[in-house]
């Protein structure tokens, strides 16, 4: 009896685990070399030539162009770290890929499938509770954010400027955004620019838009700005329908010509008289009637997008009107000044100060395409990982001594656990173990002569991890190196890694349609 399609394949039992196995363990060798201080950089190209350099884990996972279902479960695994902490996708990833060996070796030895998962989960606990023991007891203040920040940003490409350099950057913008109700991690937005040295990156205490004055002779610096947002046409109205009139005489076109140009002056006037110094619509504006407004020194900018148009409400405090005669003071927004600056070929608009400085926004600059990328993608993972060190208030140390403990931890209580789930936990920690080899090979050091001098060294203080100084990596304490990592990274990469490996491993059938 036939119950699929001739055009079907079925891979079941064994084979079926070993091929979803070999692809996740694939996808996590593909960015195991990228992690740490010393990790080296991809280059991707799609099939249209566009490059991409990078050592970000997320990113290269999301640009690899990955069909098999399984290794999809692991960049997935890397997309759900990004987005809730912000980074530690590629540990993650590792640690996924590395899980998936060791299960791959326990079925070799008929453990069953189910007895591995089970072993996992209770693993996966143990480390939760290690996590928890390695928080530091110290107040997470701007020094210790700044640390964060930077060990999060090391070995990532940030161009001229140091790590140190940019966590300053970062923590002064989370601050910004910071009050009583905790974090607003969306009021903090990157924006590139290219054509100059990292060194002019910048915070600004307000928003970039990517937007021209509608009028070259409008001024290009407001101070004190009233801002209104208007989704209204500054132009000639047109009917619903196509209709035609027909003009007999001179004095009619000139009838019909004063007519368009009172209403568009009525436009201008009634823009005028309203009080406010700069208009942004989300439609088309009349040259005459953005020359009328320019003689009165208003600053008008047209036809903006509607992301564009949110920000500056949420930023200024302006509410968007649908018709002028509705405009009024109260639905202005406000900033103590709005410039507009030229980068080659382009311009840009600064809203700044006075309510737009609710938000602020890291104006990153660069040489090329490529190192200003590199650099938002760090600047990136920096805002997120201090924000969330800010909200949760926990850090831990960081350089494989977190990963060291947790091994430790789950390992030891291993010895406690009965049948051959035991197996299944001692294998949790030696998959944890990949954290610290790995950054051991990616310094040049060989892996396990660094892990037994680690796992010594944890013995003999508690803490000890891979400091890499220079030309020089020694073991040592990373929290008095500054190398530390929020709480929340270890988390979620543990329990999206084990998540992604035990539904992988329960795995002993595939069905696949032509």
């Amino acid at each position: 009896m036939f119950i699929l399609s001739e055009d079907s394949q079925r891979t079941a039992g064994r084979d079926a685990q070993s091929s979803n196995i070999m692809a996740g363990k694939a996808v996590a060798e593909a960015v195991r070399t990228t992690l740490g201080p010393r990790g080296m950089d991809k280059m991707l190209v799609d099939s249209s030539g566009e490059v991409v350099i990078t050592n970000d884990g997320a990113t290269i996972l999301e640009e690899m162009d990955i069909e098999h279902p399984a290794a999809q479960m692991i960049v997935e695994v890397a997309e759900t770290q990004e987005a809730e902490v912000g980074d530690g996708t590629t540990t993650a990833s590792v640690i996924a890929g590395n899980l998936l060996g060791e299960a791959e070796d326990l079925l070799e030895q008929d453990v069953h499938a189910t007895t591995i998962v089970e072993g996992y989960h209770e693993a996966a606990r143990i480390a939760l509770e290690a996590i928890e023991d390695q928080v530091l007891d110290a107040a997470v203040d701007d020094e210790l954010l700044a640390q964060v920040g930077e060990s999060s940003m090391t070995g990532k490409g940030t161009g001229g400027l140091t790590p140190a350099e940019l966590a300053e950057t970062v923590v002064t913008a989370i601050d910004h955004v910071s009050d009583d109700d905790g974090v607003h991690r969306d009021d903090v937005s990157v924006y590139t620019q290219v054509g100059a040295s990292t060194s002019a990156t910048d915070l600004i205490e307000g928003i970039v838009v990517d937007e021209e004055p509608a009028h070259d002779s409008m001024p290009t610096t407001v101070e004190d700005a009233d801002i209104a947002i208007i989704d209204v046409a500054l132009e000639v109205r047109t009917g619903e329908v196509d209709a035609e009139y027909a003009i007999d005489s001179i004095d009619q076109l000139n009838a019909a010509l004063d007519a368009e140009e009172s209403e568009l002056r009525g436009y201008a006037e009634t823009i005028a008289d309203s009080g406010v110094d700069v208009v942004f619509t989300t439609d088309d504006v009349d040259n005459r009637v953005a020359s009328f407004l320019a003689n009165e020194g208003i600053l008008v900018y047209e036809d903006l997008g509607n992301s564009d148009v949110r920000s500056i409400a949420s930023a200024t405090g302006a509410r968007r009107v649908g018709a002028l005669a509705d405009l009024s003071d109260d639905d202005f927004g406000h900033a103590d000044r709005i410039r507009t600056e030229r980068f080659g070929d382009e311009e840009l608009t600064f809203i700044e100060g006075g309510d737009a400085a609710k938000a602020v926004t890291v104006f990153v600059r660069g040489g090329t395409n490529h190192v200003v990328d590199e650099l938002e993608r760090a600047v990136g993972d920096a805002l997120d990982v201090v924000a969330t060190a800010r909200e949760s208030g926990e850090v831990v140390p960081g350089a494989g001594a977190s990963e060291i403990a947790i091994a430790d931890r789950v390992r030891s209580e291993a010895a406690g656990i009965e049948g051959r789930k035991q197996l299944a936990v001692t294998a949790f920690a030696d998959a944890i173990d990949i954290v610290p080899r790995t950054l051991a090979t990616n310094t040049g050091r060989d892996p396990i002569d660094s892990l037994v001098d680690l796992r010594a060294a944890h013995e003999a203080d508690g803490r000890a991890g891979l400091i890499t100084d220079g030309e020089t990596v020694t073991i040592d304490d990373p929290v008095e190196f500054g190398i530390v990592d929020p709480a929340d990274v270890k988390r979620e990469a543990i329990e999206s890694a084990a998540e992604a490996a035990t539904m992988i491993v329960r795995i002993d059938d595939v069905i696949a349609a032509e």
